[in-house]
């Protein structure tokens, strides 16, 4: 991607002004999408970015320049303006040399995106639309989205680092409106891998599309959600993102370091039921948070942050594990090369158990089964948060029974991980999802078992 005396250079600028440590992030990213909604295609877009980002290091200051010019020129404009913002003068460092660049690749992709003709990726999307259409005459709406990227990094520092890495990803989502007497109601289905389009061998779009539907269409007869403290059983993959939200964000150390974390100083400590593994692992091969190098070059890891129930370990970065004399645990991350690497998950998900999963609701007398969570907020000092549930039922009499719709789950997260008294051994990714932190947004995967919360608030409008 860049020539390696190019890059030694750079690095070399970068120091010169006394610089304690220098890295250069270089990116060359393609992507395309297209999106079908009412059944015309609407967008079909492509497009590529390319550039650099330069950090430099002195002390607890980090200086940060970007530039979309990669000659020799443009690349020592910004490595002298990160050096000037880390600090104005200094001595000349010395002089940087890296080794060969060390090529990743996560996955073999066997069909390159960027090869398929455009009309073959809009032929998928006219097929879902049909498929969800012909689920009935409730279905108003439908909108179809395509989307694939490929990114390729390159990543050098003063520490002698040169890594390579290829990223392939494609997605194809489907959400639906039906329409009835209860109003409007939405059903969505969504699916991405970290790789080529080989992913539609794999994925039959039309039943995506029918599943979509018929979600809408079951809500239309939904019942408003109840209210108060009871019973919730999560499905597999289904409740991944609230605990991504409400505790994978509170073991990413530049939270706990600021004491942003209600994890903060707990290492140790029982933080969770001990049927409860919380793991963290960017090696997941094909999964939407995959890669072979994070954006400081450190190969992902498999990191467990909790172990039966004692949390082991945050979250690192290159910085602040090299300010703790450890290494960083492959979660240094960014949305582009125009931004800071910061602490990020990659595939954060809870370990199944040994339950039967069919157990666990005849078990339940009574609460609420959510197979699907939306959006929610969270407090990642407090641990409080709220999300929606997109997908949910009652439970009656240890049988999940009606569709409930306009609910909330409200609760806490480490007092959720205190509270799980049953772990399915069904355990299964969620939907592909991007994770938004101080304006910065990076692919995610999450997933679970099916589990149980012996007690959670639900915020719901039923009298």
């Amino acid at each position: 991607m860049l020539d390696h005396e190019l890059v030694n250079q750079t690095l070399s600028v970068a120091m010169s002004t006394g610089g304690e440590f220098a890295e250069v992030f270089v990116e060359d990213k393609r992507s395309s999408s297209a999106l079908l909604d009412d059944g015309r295609v609407e967008e079909l877009t492509s497009g590529r970015d390319r550039g650099a980002g330069i950090r430099v290091v002195v002390g607890g200051s980090t200086g940060f320049a970007h530039t979309a010019d990669l000659s020799e020129s443009g690349l020592t404009s910004a490595a002298r303006a990160a050096a000037a913002a880390a600090r104005g003068a200094g001595q000349p460092g010395a002089t940087i040399e890296v080794s060969a660049a060390q090529e990743s690749r996560g996955n073999g992709v066997l069909i390159a995106p960027e090869d398929v003709a455009k009309a073959t990726k809009v032929e998928l999307l006219t097929v879902a639309d049909a498929a969800a259409r012909a689920e009935g005459g409730a279905i108003s709406q439908v909108s179809v989205r395509y989307g694939d990227s490929r990114r390729r990094i390159l990543v050098a520092n003063s520490d002698g680092l040169l890594a390579e890495d290829d990223q392939v990803r494609t997605l194809f989502s489907v959400s639906c409106v039906a329409t009835g007497d209860t109003g409007m109601q939405t059903g969505r289905e969504s699916v991405g891998r970290t790789i080529g389009f080989e992913l539609f061998d794999q994925t039959d779009v039309g039943e995506m599309a029918q599943q979509a539907a018929r979600r809408a269409i079951t809500k239309l007869s939904a019942r408003p959600a109840p209210s108060g403290a009871m019973t919730v059983v999560v499905g597999p993959g289904g409740g991944g993102v609230l605990f991504h939200e409400a505790c994978g964000h509170g073991l990413e150390a530049d939270l706990v370091a600021k004491s942003a974390s209600v994890f903060a100083n707990r290492i140790g400590d029982q933080v969770a039921s001990p049927l409860v593994t919380l793991i963290d692992d960017g090696t997941m091969a094909g999964e939407w948070g995959h890669f072979g190098i994070d954006d400081e070059g450190q190969p992902a890891g498999q990191n467990v942050l909790i172990e039966d129930g004692v949390l082991t370990d945050y979250m690192w970065d290159r910085l602040r594990a090299r300010n703790e004399s450890r290494t960083s645990s492959g979660n240094g991350r960014r949305q582009s090369y125009q931004h800071l690497p910061m602490v990020r998950m990659t595939n954060t998900y809870i370990g199944e158990g040994t339950d039967d999963p069919a157990e666990i609701v005849a078990s339940t007398e009574s609460g609420v089964y959510v197979a699907q969570l939306g959006g929610g907020q969270v407090n990642t000092a407090t641990g409080d948060f709220v999300f929606g549930m997109t997908e949910a039922y009652l439970i009656e009499n240890g049988e999940i029974t009606a569709p409930i719709r306009e609910g909330n789950l409200i609760g806490n997260g480490p007092e959720v991980l205190m509270g799980i008294d049953a772990l399915g051994d069904d355990f299964a990714m969620g939907h592909p999802g991007m994770c938004g932190k101080d304006g910065q947004g990076v692919p995610v995967g999450d997933g679970t078992p099916t589990l149980r919360v012996k007690s959670l608030t639900v915020g719901g409008t039923a009298a």
